[in-house]
């Protein structure tokens, strides 16, 4: 996936999960952040951050950030893109051969799930993407906020393998070079936990890296998975959602 128009900023500040301040062109700008997450390690005052402008002259935001630079591992931060980068690795062969039906937004149980998929082999199954954009020392980590949303889309993934289907979760490491994907359980415990009962379940773990610039994304390959964080635990925190 490409973007139009990218700038590059300083950051500044984070009023609040919608919007930020920045730097660019030598005035302060108020931007709108294509991510709620708290992203606390990456929106760093005096840090780059890449700016897209918007096609719509009638926003209250000129631009949108999309991207910031960690000590020289670009990040990209908009939560959108992860769907947009599967569903064109998927499309263009990626994820599976003899894809018939690839759609988006399907509803399963009391989940929505982000794509429903079919094959010429008359395989069917469910797959649920989340972005990830938490890195320590090579390693990736999702969540980064404690998520009862993610621990409920594990469980009914379970539930729907043991009716038949066969089902991904596809983490999309929104960045390059990370040796690892674990679960964080340092930040939600019951998170890793549904993800090895997943797992057991016959549930498809899928760590993806991208190549990112700051006007690109693109899923470039697998990345090993762990189903225990190797950092090992330090509590939890209560969750959010």
């Amino acid at each position: 996936m490409e973007y139009r128009a990218v700038r590059p900023a300083r950051f500044l500040a984070r009023p609040n999960r919608f919007i930020a301040r920045v730097e660019l062109d030598g005035r302060e700008e108020t931007v709108h952040v294509k991510n709620t997450g708290r992203c606390r390690e990456l929106l760093l005052p005096g840090r780059r951050v890449y700016l897209e402008e918007s096609a719509n002259p009638a926003r209250k935001t000129r631009f949108d950030l999309i991207a910031v630079d960690k000590d020289g591992l670009l990040i990209n931060m908009d939560a959108q893109a992860p769907n947009r980068v599967f569903e064109e690795w998927a499309r263009a062969g990626g994820f599976r051969e003899g894809l018939t039906l690839l759609r988006p937004e399907k509803t399963w149980g009391a989940s929505r799930f982000d794509f429903y998929w079919e094959d010429a082999a008359g395989e069917k199954g469910f797959v649920e993407v989340k972005g990830c954009t938490l890195e320590e020392d090579g390693l990736a980590l999702f969540p980064d906020a404690p998520t009862l949303r993610g621990v409920k889309h594990l469980r009914e993934l379970a539930a729907a393998q043991g009716e038949g289907y066969r089902n991904t979760v596809c983490i999309v490491l929104q960045m390059k070079g990370c040796r690892l994907f674990a679960p964080n359980e340092r930040t939600h415990p019951d998170f890793g936990a549904a993800l090895r009962e997943a797992a057991r379940a016959g549930v498809r773990v899928l760590a993806l890296d991208c190549r990112v610039e700051p006007g690109r994304l693109e899923i470039d390959g697998l990345v090993p998975v762990a189903l225990e964080d190797p950092r090992g635990t330090l509590g939890g925190c209560t969750p959010r959602d």
